[in-house]
């Protein structure tokens, strides 16, 4: 227990140190571009532009601006949005969080579902035509970018079938095409993960002794094997969340979503610097988190891996 506590608080302290630095070079980096958020095409009298800047704190100088930003991130007001009127990032952040994750979560899913199934018949089946099909399969997967699988996935089940809706948020038909754009590529690199790890289990001890004891193929695939086969997906998982995350800007601006991605493309577009800072700050947090999961998760897969 004293181990498990000792594990967490240095994590944590990791988290800090991190969102720190994220926070540092985001700052950094949005202030150096040249422009601003309030620099407009038609000619603003001077003395407007300079109210503007100073309501938003733009008037003084960058280390005064530093200061003052990151006291509030210290206490959790990310402040309001520079182009968005009427809305501070919290409260964008809290609309566009539940469709962010709730998109990533069955892409995720997916991607999990198909390539565990799929790496493990591979493997099963070594050396035959299943197993080369699977495989071929996942090297396309893992060629084609998830935004040439949206192209293909929209004019074959929106245009030339009408089976699915092309863009908008609603019902569970709104997130099935971009879910599976988002997790395809995915589920490419779990298969072959799988399949690698399942073939290097299946020559194990434990494993021939369950075969000796008479117990089915299936049974002993998924009772002994599996358990052990899975380690190199668990170690892929924090990975693949940061992948999910940002291939979610993209698949989100094609299917029209209005979750984080959406906002963080305009916010960069728009010189937003606060909302862009906030979603930086809660993609950081979030791959923190997962990666964290994944750790732990080691200890559950195999009892020979401590928290140290």
């Amino acid at each position: 227990m004293r181990d498990v506590l000792r594990f967490l608080t240095l994590r944590f302290l990791w988290l800090l140190a991190t969102l720190w630095v994220v926070f540092t070079l985001s700052f950094v980096l949005m202030r150096e571009v040249p422009g601003g958020p309030f620099l407009m095409e038609q000619q603003v009298d001077p003395v407007i532009q300079k109210q503007i800047e100073a309501a938003y704190d733009l008037d003084k100088t960058k280390w005064e601006q530093y200061v003052i930003t990151l006291g509030k991130t210290v206490r959790g007001d990310l402040g309001p949005s520079f182009k968005m009127r009427d809305y501070t990032v919290n409260e964008i952040l809290a609309e566009g969080m539940p469709r962010s994750v709730a998109l990533g979560t069955l892409a995720l899913l997916i991607a999990l579902v198909l390539g565990i199934v799929a790496g493990t018949v591979s493997a099963s089946r070594r050396g035959g035509f299943i197993d080369r099909g699977l495989m071929l399969v996942a090297t396309i997967g893992i060629a084609l970018p998830n935004f040439v699988i949206a192209s293909i996935l929209i004019l074959v089940f929106v245009i030339q079938l009408s089976w699915l809706p092309a863009a908008g948020w609603g019902s569970l038909r709104f997130m099935i095409l971009p879910a599976f754009c988002l997790g395809a590529p995915f589920a490419a690199y779990i298969a072959r993960l799988t399949r690698t790890g399942m073939l290097e289990t299946l020559t194990q001890d434990y494993v021939r002794t369950a075969h000796a004891k008479g117990l089915s193929p299936w049974r002993v695939v998924t009772g002994h094997a599996m358990k052990g086969g899975l380690l190199p997906v668990a170690s892929f998982l924090g990975p693949a969340v940061a992948g999910i995350l940002t291939g979610s800007l993209v698949i989100e601006k094609i299917f029209a979503i209005p979750g984080l991605g959406t906002y963080f493309v305009q916010a960069a577009l728009n010189r937003d610097y606060t909302l862009a800072m906030g979603c930086v700050l809660f993609y950081t947090l979030l791959v923190y988190v997962m990666n964290l999961l994944v750790d732990i998760s080691y200890t559950i897969l195999d009892p020979r891996v401590r928290l140290d």
